[in-house]
């Protein structure tokens, strides 16, 4: 990438990121308040009253992890699905290469994604949760989770700049989403291990679990436990790359008929 072109990439995540909450009251405090307030809907119904996760250690920490993770994966997809469009003027006027767009949207999502972490790490420390030494290999598995939110957001993106619809079609798929993946439960509410098997091939369910098993308590379950086939287990953590890779080509190979179509 062009100097000129990272100054571009720099300039539209600045601008993402000062706009987010312009006018707001709380400003950017809501990038730490509007995640708590859903962790505290989430804990009060589904631990407190249903008593999900009532038989694992620091579950509440282990459900903000969760939250957080799931948030940063449905912030990239559903900004980067309407960058493009939303950018039609700056195509029309600029010749620059497309996907610093899309780019810049993850980077500000990840920016939210890392201050979001540091409210984990206090509340993990008001649980007196236990920092693990393999707590220094979370990068490896943040990684994979950038790049499968990429590779979608490029996809969603392409979509959008064709078919408008894709929208709340993209919104009713993350609401199914999210109950299918271990965020407000543990695996051991699952009775049925082929259907956790089958779960844990999401590369954003293997994810979560990884970092709440290095993170939080050892006793979170890992897709190891149910998939004894090393290849098979292989799947999450190479599908997000596959997943850029395939996202990256459709975007590039439609970049230059989007000023036209939009």
């Amino acid at each position: 990438m062009s100097s000129k072109n990272w100054i571009l990439l720099k300039e539209l995540v600045k601008t993402d990121f000062k706009l987010r909450y312009q006018g707001s009251l709380m400003g950017h405090l809501w990038s730490i308040l509007k995640p708590l307030m859903l962790f505290s809907v989430m804990y009060v119904v589904f631990v407190q009253f249903l008593g999900f996760g009532r038989d694992m250690p620091h579950f509440a920490v282990a459900l903000l992890l969760g939250m957080i993770i799931w948030n940063f994966f449905g912030e990239t997809t559903a900004m980067g699905l309407t960058s493009i469009v939303a950018r039609g003027d700056l195509l029309r006027k600029l010749n620059f290469p497309k996907e610093i767009i899309v780019l810049s949207v993850a980077v500000s999502a990840f920016i939210n994604f890392l201050i979001n972490l540091l409210v984990v790490l206090f509340f993990g420390i008001i649980n007196q949760v236990e920092i693990s030494k393999y707590a220094l290999f979370a990068p490896l598995y943040i990684i994979p989770l950038f790049a499968f939110s990429l590779g979608v957001a490029f996809i969603l993106a392409t979509m959008f700049v064709y078919f408008r619809d894709i929208a709340p079609v993209w919104e009713v798929v993350m609401q199914a989403g999210m109950y299918a993946t271990p965020i407000i439960y543990s695996l051991s509410m699952i009775s049925n291990h082929k259907i956790v098997a089958l779960m844990m091939l999401n590369p954003l369910a293997t994810i979560i679990q990884d970092l709440r098993h290095i993170l939080i308590y050892s006793g979170n379950q890992t897709i190891g436990e149910f998939i004894t086939n090393k290849w098979i287990v292989a799947i999450p953590y190479i599908l997000p790359f596959v997943v850029l890779w395939f996202g990256y080509k459709i975007f590039k190979k439609h970049a230059d008929r989007f000023a036209e179509i939009i």
